[in-house]
């Protein structure tokens, strides 16, 4: 029945989107959106060289050793502050005790004045025993009374010497607690350059860090011979001064009162006296070799630079400042061809580092965390300067 059909409501189809086909779409929107990140986003840094890194980690150690001497001298400044601290504490109360002394000897002329205060002279001689008795009493309280005014001088001194002491001991007080505030940051700041360098050693492949060993080998090696040079000049020198010492004594037939030996010791002690001490410095600083390397220590089981040297010359009874930046300031400065075994050598241009000298370009240091005492060229690190301590 074609008629009846074409009555028949069209049924309207909704067409569906595909599933897949949106996925693609937000997948094209997201690969749309990480390509215009990629483009914007800074690239990557480049991993750093190994001999970048070893230039940092030396860096960091070298910046670490400046943070210790800073460190060491604040902890030198709070252990003389607390001394002058306690010092100050006990004439307080050695004062505060003198204070209560005349405080006491004042009561007692106020008790005695107010015994004798509310009886009127007329009365007080009705009530003698005798009018010798009376004037015997008048002639003592009028001593006591000046007494009574010399007490009283005395308390208000020792009031305000009392006064005084506290302030200044309020102040001592108020240096000592900057001084550990200032011991607290070095503290803080060794540790932090430490840390540092550990972790950029710490990332090293197996095969970088046989490479940042075989670097140091070479500057090990470089420094090894510079040290065997001068050995060598050194060798020359007293070979020389020997062969003119002999010349000199046929010359005099024999005479040889006079001490033209090698030996170049400066100042008042004379050369013989400072080889003296020398030996002993040396023998204390070898005694010392296989120690460990302990940031802030003076020994007797682990050492930093400057603690090293400052125990190797008191062993010789020689008293040396705590830090490489005071050391550097006793004695008399030296040439590095004029070096005598005994003699400080400082490095780096901000004088963080110190070791003995031992002769033949060498010296005896602790060089650093992770490593102990021992004889190293003194070329392995830049020169400062050297002093002769004594």
């Amino acid at each position: 029945m074609p008629a009846l059909a074409s009555h028949r409501k069209t049924r309207s189809r909704t067409v569906k989107s595909s599933p897949a086909v949106g996925f693609t779409t937000a997948a094209l929107a997201s690969v749309t959106l990480l390509s215009t990140q990629s483009a914007n986003a800074a690239p990557a840094e480049p991993k750093p060289s190994v001999e970048e890194v070893q230039k940092k980690v030396d860096d960091l150690y070298r910046q670490a050793g400046t943070a210790t001497q800073k460190y060491n001298k604040a902890k030198e400044a709070t252990e003389e502050k607390r001394r002058e601290v306690d010092e100050l504490l006990d004439d307080a109360a050695k004062r505060t005790d003198k204070l209560n002394e005349s405080r006491r000897e004042l009561g007692t002329y106020a008790a005695a004045q107010y015994r004798t205060g509310a009886v009127t002279p007329t009365a007080a001689l009705l009530f003698a025993d005798s009018p010798q008795a009376y004037f015997d009493q008048t002639q003592l309280m009028d001593r006591m009374t000046d007494r009574q005014r010399s007490v009283i001088d005395d308390y208000e001194t020792q009031r305000a010497a009392a006064a005084e002491q506290r302030a200044e001991a309020t102040k001592s007080l108020e240096s000592l607690t900057r001084s550990q505030q200032a011991l607290r940051t070095s503290k803080q700041d060794v540790q932090a350059k430490l840390a540092e360098a550990r972790t950029l050693l710490s990332k090293l492949t197996a095969e970088e860090k046989a490479r940042l060993a075989a670097i140091e080998r070479e500057k090990e090696e470089e420094a090894r011979r510079r040290a065997e040079a001068k050995a060598k000049e050194e060798a020359e020198a007293r070979a020389e001064a020997e062969r003119r010492r002999q010349e000199q004594e046929q010359n005099q037939g024999g005479d040889t009162g006079t001490d033209t030996g090698s030996d170049t010791g400066s100042g008042s002690t004379g050369g013989a006296t400072y080889a003296a001490k020398a030996e002993k410095v040396l023998s204390f600083a070898r005694s010392q070799i296989g120690k460990p390397y302990v940031w802030g220590a003076s020994g007797p089981s682990s050492y930093d630079c400057s603690g090293l040297t400052q125990a190797a010359w008191k062993a010789a009874g020689v008293d040396l400042p705590r830090t490489t930046w005071d050391q550097v300031k006793v004695g008399v400065r030296v040439e590095t061809k004029d070096l005598l075994p005994g003699d400080l050598v400082f490095f780096y241009d901000d004088i963080s580092h110190v070791g003995i000298y031992i002769g033949d370009g060498k010296m005896i240091h602790a060089p650093k965390p992770g490593t102990n005492v021992r004889e190293e060229s003194i070329y392995y690190m830049p020169i400062y300067g050297s002093v002769r301590p004594a």
